[in-house]
């Protein structure tokens, strides 16, 4: 799996359509485990949120 940029509304679909799997112990997706990483346009040290990001990066866990 390579990584991939997905918008807010694009990673609920993703959970709604169990594309993304919480295990509670990870996120998967066709049984490989992934980060979900909050991309933001603000200085971090500014950030409150992370659910308040527009993209995110989905990408392998190694």
């Amino acid at each position: 799996m390579e990584e991939i940029i997905v918008s807010k509304e694009e990673l609920i679909q993703m959970f709604e359509n169990e594309k993304i799997v919480d295990t509670g112990h990870g996120w998967h997706i066709d049984g490989n485990e992934v980060f979900i990483i909050a991309l933001h346009d603000v200085d971090p040290k500014f950030l409150q949120d992370v659910t308040n990001a527009k993209f995110y990066k989905i990408t392998p866990k190694r």
